[in-house]
């Protein structure tokens, strides 16, 4: 399997010279097809990992049973396409769970009937012989060994500034949905991922989110009903407080730049982060009309719940200049007693 071809390349040479420098991906000259001679520049895919799942508690779909106790997660490298195109990918999800009832492993499509080694809903004699003492068992063989669940998603995969290249690329996330504990079971509530990241001084944070206005009716959460809406702001204190600070105050945003909007200020890019994105600056910058801004803004002010910002967000690439220790939040989902939308990002050398 490939992850692309790179088509513009059209020798061996070019090709090893692209495979020298690539520390990610293998990348060979070979014939694509097994029916042509043809070579061409593959860049193959990564080799696949298998490794065990945290372990949670039975009958809970939730923390693992890890130290520090977290939810269940997968760290996933994103692939790396050395075209530089932009790439529309797709992530699988699938949930398998087996039994040791039989040997899972030589137990084929020729042992379904009469040959299976298990029946629905069995009644077993535990005493034998001439004594009965019959127990039925919950058992339906339908559920033996099979997929429970199975998610598509779909997302892209933009190319890097120059800026950018060389550089890790922390993931920073929302998650989660609208509704309390109960209602969003086994899903979560608000939250952010990874709620505690740490970083190196001249690491990439991509802080973003995505959201929509069709979740259920009637279920728990600020503003507008059926609505998501983050956002991002420093807090006054640790985790242990409520507010978020002041922006000229804030040390995190006078420690970061932003390489997808290089000439915005610190200013400019914690107003973007704080309202969403409805407003994209304090002032006009590169990117960001003056109309969109917060001091040269032509539309409504932005409701105080975020309603009127836009559920999605794509955020900044934000690098880190400085070490230290920076407290964040979300201003509406995060509800005292009810839930807790913060996070923390640790800066070392």
């Amino acid at each position: 399997s490939y992850l692309e071809v790179l088509e513009t390349v059209d020798s061996e040479e070019a090709c090893n010279e692209i495979a020298a420098k690539n520390e990610v991906n293998q990348v060979v000259w070979k014939p694509l097809r097994s029916d042509s001679d043809e070579a061409k520049c593959i860049v193959k895919a990564p080799q696949p990992f298998c490794g065990k799942a945290a372990t949670t508690r039975v009958n809970h779909l939730g923390n693992a049973q890890t130290d520090p106790l977290y939810s269940s997660r997968f760290h996933l490298r994103l692939p790396h396409f050395p075209s530089g195109d932009t790439k529309r990918c797709v992530l699988r999800v699938r949930y398998n769970i087996t039994t040791g009832d039989y040997d899972h492993k030589n137990t084929f499509a020729d042992s379904n009937g009469e040959n299976s080694p298990v029946t629905n809903d069995p009644t077993v004699n535990i005493l034998g012989g001439d004594d009965n003492l019959g127990l039925t068992l919950a058992i339906n063989t339908a559920q033996f060994g099979r997929t429970f669940q199975d998610r598509s998603h779909i997302f892209k995969i933009v190319p890097r500034t120059e800026a950018m290249a060389g550089k890790f690329l922390h993931n920073l996330n929302g998650r989660g949905q609208r509704g309390n504990i109960v209602q969003n079971y086994p899903s979560v509530e608000y939250d952010f991922i990874p709620d505690q990241l740490t970083a190196k001084k001249g690491d990439l944070i991509h802080v973003q989110w995505a959201g929509y206005n069709t979740n259920p009716a009637n279920r728990a959460g600020e503003g507008t009903d059926a609505t998501d809406r983050n956002n991002f702001v420093q807090m006054a204190g640790d985790l242990d407080t409520s507010y978020p600070d002041k922006i000229e105050k804030s040390s995190f945003w006078q420690n970061v730049e932003s390489l997808t909007a290089p000439d915005a200020t610190p200013k400019d890019i914690a107003v973007a982060m704080a309202s969403s994105g409805y407003y994209c600056g304090y002032e006009p910058h590169s990117t960001c009309p003056a109309e969109l801004s917060l001091t040269g803004n032509t539309r409504e002010e932005l409701q105080g719940q975020l309603n009127n910002a836009n559920a999605s967000y794509r955020g900044h690439v934000l690098q880190v200049k400085e070490v230290g220790t920076y407290f964040y939040m979300c201003t509406r989902n995060n509800n005292f007693t009810n839930r807790s939308q913060k996070g923390s990002i640790v800066v070392k050398e």
